[in-house]
């Protein structure tokens, strides 16, 4: 067999240049700890008393979604791992109470009435824009077929009411 020079291209494995090594996986389902779905599971000990904690988090927030108790293991010592029965009904719990917190959320920053005027219903809204230095409000008027009667800015305390909402519409509108 001949010999290949030193300077020649060769068609060999051991003579091309390594690829870079590709970035290993994280094990995302560790005993303790399990990432998947968009959620991180995470057992903690609990700080209100013995015993264990799980806090559901969802990707991209700081703060557990969910907290909830956790149990202990067959030592009796530690906490139980997760699997994937417990990180799903986990995922589903924290799902929902998500869910219940931004329709708390929604219901707390729109309110409307309904009024008649002529005999014609009219719907009131406010819509709360909350901000730690500007927040505000806003009174808007629709008619049945849903077309806009009349909107103003007001203040982010102004309390819609019944009798709130007909003295802003017998005062033409005008800002409250």
């Amino acid at each position: 067999m001949p010999a290949i020079p030193v300077d020649a291209p060769s068609d060999t494995a051991a003579d091309l240049p390594a690829e870079p090594a590709a970035e290993p996986e994280v094990d995302t389902r560790q005993p303790h700890c399990w990432c998947d779905d968009g959620w991180t599971a995470r057992v903690i000990k609990n700080d209100e008393g013995d015993g264990w904690a799980v806090a559901m988090t969802r990707d991209g927030e700081t703060e557990p979604a969910f907290v909830g108790p956790w149990t202990m293991g067959r030592d009796k010592k530690n906490p139980r791992p997760l699997d994937a029965v417990a990180f799903a009904t986990l995922v589903k719990s924290a799902s929902e109470v998500r869910r219940r917190h931004e329709q708390q959320m929604h219901a707390m920053l729109h309110k409307q009435v309904t009024v008649s005027v002529d005999a014609a219903p009219v719907t009131v809204t406010l819509d709360i824009e909350p901000d730690d230095e500007h927040a505000y409000a806003t009174l808007a008027a629709y008619d049945e077929a849903g077309t806009r009667l009349a909107q103003v800015r007001v203040a982010s305390t102004f309390k819609l009411s019944k009798a709130s909402a007909e003295a802003w519409i017998e005062n033409a509108f005008r800002r409250p």
